[in-house]
């Protein structure tokens, strides 16, 4: 059934938290929401497409976003003051599902796809999962949220191309660095990082995919790719998918 209700969400903080990288906190109903890994498609003012951004934690009824700004539309919204309302659709997408995540999962995040790996790690704590954290960045000018990740309180290591911060090189460098070795896996980040994980890594997982979308749940199909078992819609059988579904090129 496709979704066609807008909801109204009022922004009660806009801040920046990284380089290029904003943090907005929206109060609305946030009962709609059932899986880590789910999205939000805003309509930004004076722009006809909207913009789907992963949820990073949802504490009552706040709803927790982080995005970086790359373009005139999330240049727009990260000007949007307190108290302004948004039309959003809320709850689109399928989530990670934790009831496989073996007994030492690791979660991998890279860049902005470090919020819903944030989600995604804080379910796993309240379902008395204890999972592994690696995020990965270009320097630690681009590292954003390590201090909500520390306060977890889990093993948590960061990964960064130049050497600044952490681990020097990939997110899987990190794995032969600290000995960590995982049953199953989740992530989200840049296409390359994800593509690394599932050709390299021979232990099951799944991982969160970004598109451009136009609706945001599956009519104008836009952001269709080819999988293992035929095509599917980002934004619907998505963004989340099992590794072993991906074609990779």
């Amino acid at each position: 059934m496709y979704r066609s209700k807008n909801t109204e969400y009022k922004i009660i903080e806009n801040r920046r938290i990284g380089l290029n990288t904003m943090m907005m906190v929206l109060e609305g109903p946030t009962d709609e929401f059932t899986q880590p890994g789910q999205f939000i498609n805003i309509a930004v003012p004076g722009f006809t497409l909207r913009r789907p951004i992963s949820v990073c934690d949802i504490e009552g009824d706040s709803l927790i976003i982080v995005y970086d700004v790359v373009g005139n539309g999330t240049r727009k919204l990260s000007e949007l003051k307190v108290g302004t309302s948004l039309d959003i659709l809320p709850a689109l997408g399928n989530g990670f599902d934790i009831s496989r995540c073996g007994s030492q999962p690791v979660l991998f995040g890279g860049g902005v796809g470090c919020p819903p790996i944030y989600s995604l790690a804080k379910n796993m704590l309240a379902n008395d999962i204890l999972p592994t954290v690696v995020l990965g960045f270009n320097s630690d000018e681009r590292m954003i949220m390590i201090e909500q990740f520390e306060n977890l309180d889990i093993p948590f290591y960061v990964a960064t191309m130049d050497g600044s911060y952490g681990t020097q090189g990939y997110v899987t460098d990190v794995l032969k660095t600290e000995g960590l070795n995982p049953d199953y896996f989740y992530a989200c980040g840049p296409l390359p990082m994800l593509r690394a994980l599932c050709t390299t890594l021979d232990i099951p997982g799944q991982v969160s995919l970004e598109a451009r979308m136009a609706c945001g749940f599956g009519v104008c199909m836009c952001c269709s790719l080819e999988t293992k078992n035929g095509p599917k819609r980002i934004c619907k059988e998505g963004p989340v998918f099992d590794k072993d579904d991906l074609i990779w090129k």
